[in-house]
């Protein structure tokens, strides 16, 4: 339905930026779009937060950036995971497994 879009919990951004780059190199808008997609709508990704988020984690190496011309031909800066980011992401995804296996027990306890 639109407009019933789920906040991300904190921590889970990343997850699923790096998650997304997986599939192959992206620009900002293509990713946000793409998690959009995966979630059936469920998930929008604010531009204030997307951009912030592919900052930080270039700076921590586990993305790299180079400016590329998109199908539109306009210059737009695309993302791809480096090894480092591709070993954070099965980190990553391990643990999320494990928190939300841990939620669901609580939530279904009697």
């Amino acid at each position: 339905m639109a407009g019933d879009y789920l906040d991300l919990p904190q921590g889970t951004l990343d997850l699923l930026i790096l998650r997304t780059l997986a599939l192959g190199s992206q620009h900002g808008w293509a990713i946000s779009e793409r998690v959009q997609q995966l979630s059936s709508d469920a998930l929008r990704i604010q531009q204030g937060s997307l951009y912030p988020a592919l900052h930080r984690l270039e700076r921590r190496g586990l993305i790299k950036a180079k400016w590329q011309t998109t199908e539109n031909n306009r210059r737009a800066k695309y993302y791809e995971l480096s090894k480092k980011g591709r070993d954070q992401l099965e980190v990553e995804k391990e643990a999320w497994a494990k928190l939300t296996a841990a939620v669901a027990q609580v939530l279904e306890a009697v």
